[in-house]
């Protein structure tokens, strides 16, 4: 495999470990002021995701310096055309994280609502925009050699938005599902009740996803062409099946690794599809920009790829011991200090 391939695949998968990672942090904001009845709900909460969610970001930014190190005229180009959606999901992230550690500054109900609001405003915005660009991406985007032909609301055509509902959906099952690992009584309850009634719902906007895949997109012309890759989606529907067994179960480590998977192999089953394509064209093929004209030179890529080969399992090694130190369910005793 050429090393342009090699760096197609490890950007998808940065991309995939980030939605895999940070995607339940988005599920619980966004389920915040909906399962938070009260302060201690809302602190229990926060605290679910208190020591992870800045390291599962670690991934986003991995997965933006890959974009411009590896192929930066992608990254160039996807800058300038999808500049306000990426600038909203900044902002959003921005703001989310500025949220977490202002709210307890001040003992005061307005003062909190503000940023309880932020919360949910900061995770269920890049959830849905994460989605919709991630499909304007498989269905093309309208640019050529002078530039973006389109707008913030082009982008929010119907199979954009079923992009950013699969995403939320995603999102919201994997996130309820971390509330029902971390949780006790009550709030758990609530959670895991949550987290069965997604699923269905989350399972027709899968089924609607993909059969509006084939006719807005040409992602499953790879697929055709060798149809072992089949497998990966195939992985993906049986882990979101999976995760509907765990819950019914209550095996919440497994329905959470299962939804994990299901957001890995749904990430993939993108990027096989896209392949070789990074950022294609809608308006001419010609100008789509690809694993191969997009790319770096070979010393820079291979420079990269062994900076990776050190680097990365360092930063795993390093999240599987902070996710085992956090292991534990939030003690309800410790917010009281």
């Amino acid at each position: 495999m050429d090393l342009q391939s090699i760096w197609f695949f490890l950007w998808g998968l940065l991309w995939a470990v980030f939605f895999m990672t940070d995607g339940f942090d988005f599920g619980i904001g966004t389920l915040y002021p909906f399962l938070g009845k009260n302060e201690q709900d809302k602190r229990v909460m926060i605290n679910s995701l208190g020591p992870l969610w800045d390291g599962n970001e670690v991934w986003l930014i991995t997965a933006g310096g890959v974009t411009f190190a590896a192929f930066p005229l992608v990254y160039a180009t996807m800058f300038s055309s999808l500049y306000s959606a990426l600038m909203l999901i900044l902002f959003a992230l921005i703001l989310r994280g500025v949220s977490f550690e202002f709210r307890g500054q001040i003992e005061d109900t307005r003062w909190k609502k503000i940023w309880d609001t932020c919360i949910f405003i900061g995770s269920v915005l890049p959830a849905i925009l994460f989605g919709v660009a991630f499909a304007n991406i498989f269905k093309g985007i309208p640019f050529d050699g002078s530039g973006y032909h389109g707008t913030l609301f082009s982008l929010l055509n119907p199979y954009g938005l079923l992009g950013g509902a699969l995403f939320l959906f995603l999102f919201l099952e994997h996130g309820a599902i971390w509330l029902c690992i971390k949780t006790e009584g009550d709030l758990h309850q609530r959670a895991a009740a949550t987290a069965n009634k997604l699923w269905p719902v989350l399972l027709f906007i899968a089924v609607a996803f993909l059969v509006a895949t084939k006719f807005a997109t040409p992602l499953y012309d790879n697929y055709i062409a060798h149809p072992i890759l089949f497998v990966v989606p195939l992985i993906a529907v049986v882990a979101l099946a999976g995760v509907k067994f765990f819950i019914l179960t209550g095996a919440w480590f497994r329905a959470w690794f299962s939804s994990a998977l299901t957001i890995v192999g749904c990430t993939f089953f993108g990027i096989i599809g896209l392949f070789p394509n990074l950022f294609p064209s809608s308006i001419d093929a010609a100008h789509s920009l690809t694993a191969y004209n997009a790319s770096s030179s070979s010393l820079t890529l291979k420079i990269m790829l062994t900076v990776v080969i050190i680097f990365i399992p360092v930063v795993i090694g390093y999240q599987i011991w902070v996710y085992n130190l956090f292991k534990d369910k939030v003690n309800i005793e410790e917010l009281k200090y």
